[in-house]
């Protein structure tokens, strides 16, 4: 069966191309979420890791930064590190992946 003029072997080319570039994706995707991002803050005084699939990994606190008077100092050191940690991954995606709707 014809396809109204468009050539059923362009078609086939088409979606076999289409099928590649999801697998790269879906390739690329794992890739990025298994890559290791890691972000301090404070001069080092609190550290995160994070995985590329926004999961925490561990977060690290110096025992001179905790004051129980400034519990406050040690959330934002702890928040500072946690959003540049998904700054990193932000910008990954954009960089590794292609800015197709759904991905």
């Amino acid at each position: 069966m014809a396809y109204g003029g468009f050539g059923g072997g362009n078609m086939q080319a088409l979606m076999r191309q289409a099928q590649k570039m999801q697998e790269d994706m879906a390739k690329a995707r794992k890739q990025l979420d298994e890559t290791e991002f890691s972000s301090s803050s404070g001069g080092g005084m609190v550290s995160v890791k994070m995985l590329g699939d926004k999961s925490l990994k561990s977060i690290s606190i110096k025992p001179e930064v905790v004051d129980p008077e400034d519990v406050e100092m040690l959330e934002d050191l702890i928040v500072s590190a946690f959003n540049d940690c998904l700054g990193q991954i932000s910008r990954a995606e954009k960089e590794k992946l292609p800015n197709i709707p759904g991905m």
